[in-house]
């Protein structure tokens, strides 16, 4: 098999650049943390690629989730005194059962009528965590302020800093759910999932329960999603709902869509694109970043218009269509 077809060659690949990602001569704490968020942002792209690229239901309210996840770790570490690990299952698990409960209603509902009521969801959730019964709680519109965790098992005195364990935390963390992302949607609930979004219609007939899958679907999403906030509340070390405004939700979507639909490396590429492209665009133009970040956009819509996980497969086949013709004419 051709090394640029071997996907264990890739899967290795990227695991040690990663793991020697902050050890470089650039990485400092602040870059460290960077790459942190681009890990982040990457479980909360592949979550909402499951739910939109993989099952065909669009959400503008991934944010919603997100939030919720980051409230719920930041409550009991704030509050319990529950380890930041310990928090991750939790916020797991109640976004789970909130994202499967919201995609039951949610079955009448399809297309730009499901976006709208996403984006309700969006817009809802951070008036909600501001609401004065719920203060004593989420702090208000003041937030809540958590302590970074130190490095374990003394490696800080190897030279880890913070930010040096979270990355490595969150690296693992972000390899596991995409063993299991891969996993499930390469098996039999993945190709109902696809079923459904090609056409529901021929899915029913064939016997997929469509109710139940549409719901999974969502209730899964919602849960990498929380994942991801959880983790971005222990990363940044605090959480106020004012954050989580209605361009998280939109930045998902354009993540989702830049790295690729339906696929789940390119909510790596998504996850840098969110994360540096806003930033560089600010650097290029303080007076009008939106500006810079739209054109940037309409470019890569254009030139890669499967995302850019598409863009490098293509390029891939191209190159071995490049090189099986030099053999032959050779």
């Amino acid at each position: 098999m051709p090394i640029l077809q071997n996907r264990r060659f890739w899967i290795a690949a990227t695991i040690v650049f990663a793991l020697v990602l902050p050890w470089l001569p650039f990485s400092s704490d602040y870059r460290v943390f960077q790459f942190t968020l681009v890990l982040v942002y990457s479980i909360a792209l592949l979550g909402l690629n499951i739910l939109t690229g993989y099952n065909g239901q669009i959400s503008l309210g991934h944010g919603a989730f997100y939030a919720v996840g980051a409230f719920v770790a930041a409550i009991l570490m704030d509050k319990f005194d529950v380890p930041y690990y310990a928090t991750l299952p939790v916020a797991a698990v109640i976004c789970l059962v909130v994202g499967f409960l919201f995609g039951l209603p949610a079955l009448r509902l399809e297309g730009h009528y499901l976006a709208l009521a996403t984006f309700a969801l969006a817009l809802a959730v951070p008036q909600l965590l501001k609401y004065k019964a719920f203060e004593e709680w989420t702090g208000g519109v003041q937030g809540i302020v958590i302590v970074k965790p130190d490095p374990p098992f003394g490696l800080d005195q190897l030279g880890f800093s913070q930010d040096d364990w979270l990355y490595y935390f969150t690296l693992f963390v972000a390899f596991l759910l995409f063993w299991a992302a891969s996993n499930m949607l390469r098996g039999r609930t993945g190709r109902a999932l696809v079923a459904i979004r090609d056409h529901h219609m021929a899915a029913d007939t064939m016997g997929v329960n469509t109710a139940l899958y549409k719901s999974l679907a969502f209730g899964v999403s919602a849960m990498y999603t929380g994942i991801a906030g959880a983790l971005s509340a222990i990363a940044v070390q605090f959480v106020a709902p004012d954050s989580f405004n209605i361009l998280i939700s939109i930045s998902f979507l354009v993540g989702v869509v830049i790295g690729g639909l339906a696929t789940i490396p390119g909510a790596i590429f998504g996850g840098i694109f969110i994360l540096f492209v806003p930033n560089i665009a600010n650097d290029i133009s303080k007076a009008a970043p939106w500006a810079v970040y739209g054109v940037v956009l309409i470019l890569f819509m254009y030139l890669m218009p499967f995302g850019v996980w598409g863009a490098i497969l293509r390029l891939i086949r191209w190159l071995q269509s490049a090189r099986k013709s030099a053999k032959m004419s050779g």
